[in-house]
């Protein structure tokens, strides 16, 4: 695509209001919350929002902002039995229900069920929760269909964090996704890090629909493997990543005991916070191992935030133009990512 695809303030106006408030957008782990009253406060496009385990257990994203003069409810995380505004002290219930408005609920006039929260459909998937903001995104599952029969088997839903890290690169939100997703940069850009592993050219274009596209990255015969696995895995699944991008903005990289992800959304049309994490099964929680895997994935992140940071620039250039793809197995992602975003903002 042209430059100002990935530079132009109106493209990513058109994309804020057609792709990311009607889509599915990842918040975290459900392991993150996993306690009744476990809260995470975090905005999303500007959108102050708390994720939390209700008291029946059930996952919630609720706005975060009080109902009587807008403050912020909560910040950062933690564990609450209720979250009370700290302006005027309403308090609000796990559920968004007002609990409390101290003066103003002795009104006649009042009516307490006006002043809940607003709350927003939210789902989970493999273990990722995802909300979706204007209430009218479909149904996810019937979307994923086809995607889940190729990373069922690696049960990313019984994997815990390793690490977690929330960021902003200086670069537009799909320079970040599109590198992710596609394998014909792994040997040239990660030559010490992820081309041992899954050189470009072993990299093997799979499945996508209208909502997610994936490829395999399988291993060099040389590597030694991923260790424990889950007994459901085939052989060959033991020995590849399945890379996932679940539009608009999730992408990981679903191991045999271990996973990478990045949640994007856009801060600007050259800016974009990816709240990424590394989670892993519980036989690598010894010996180091999932230390390592954490430094690793911090490893080839560094590596391609200097270069997509490197290219945003070089977009900059009145010389700048489309080029051509790479052949399916390295690019084929981005192919099936323009088709979707095509039908959005056309």
């Amino acid at each position: 695509m042209p430059p100002a695809f990935y530079r132009a303030e109106e493209v990513l106006e058109t994309e804020i209001e057609r792709v990311f408030l009607p889509g599915w957008l990842c918040l975290g782990r459900a392991s993150d919350i996993p306690e009744p009253g476990d809260y995470i406060a975090l905005e999303i496009l500007d959108e102050p929002l708390i994720l939390v385990r209700d008291r029946e257990g059930c996952v919630r994203v609720l706005s975060n902002v009080c109902r009587h003069r807008g403050s912020r409810l909560a910040i950062g995380a933690g564990r609450t039995k209720r979250f009370l505004c700290p302006y005027h002290a309403w308090a609000y219930g796990l559920d968004g229900a007002l609990l409390r408005a101290p003066l103003v609920e002795e009104q006649p006039w009042f009516d307490r069920a006006e002043c809940a929260l607003p709350s927003f459909p939210v789902t989970e998937w493999m273990g990722w929760i995802f909300v979706n903001l204007d209430g009218t995104a479909p149904d996810m599952a019937p979307q994923l269909a086809g995607l889940d029969p190729f990373v069922r088997n690696y049960h990313p839903e019984e994997m815990r964090s390793i690490g977690q890290a929330a960021e902003t690169w200086d670069v537009n939100w799909k320079c970040l996704a599109e590198n992710f997703m596609e394998g014909y940069h792994l040997t040239q850009v990660h030559r010490k890090t992820l081309h041992p592993m899954t050189p470009t050219k072993l990299c093997e274009k799979t499945a996508n629909g209208a909502a997610f596209t994936t490829y395999k990255a399988h291993y060099d015969p040389k590597f030694s493997g991923r260790g424990e696995a889950h007994p459901d895995m085939t052989a060959e699944e033991r020995r590849l990543s399945m890379m996932v991008w679940i539009y608009p903005g999730f992408v990981a990289a679903i191991s045999p005991n271990s996973a990478v992800y990045m949640a994007l959304t856009p801060t600007g049309p050259e800016s974009v916070e990816t709240r990424w994490g590394v989670i892993g099964r519980q036989e690598i929680f010894a010996g180091g191992e999932a230390e390592a895997r954490l430094a690793f994935a911090e490893a080839f992140n560094a590596e391609d935030k200097a270069r997509l940071i490197d290219m945003q620039k070089g977009l900059a250039s009145r010389f700048a133009t489309g080029g051509p793809l790479a052949p399916a197995d390295y690019e084929g992602t981005i192919w099936d990512f323009y088709g979707y975003l095509a039908e959005r903002l056309l």
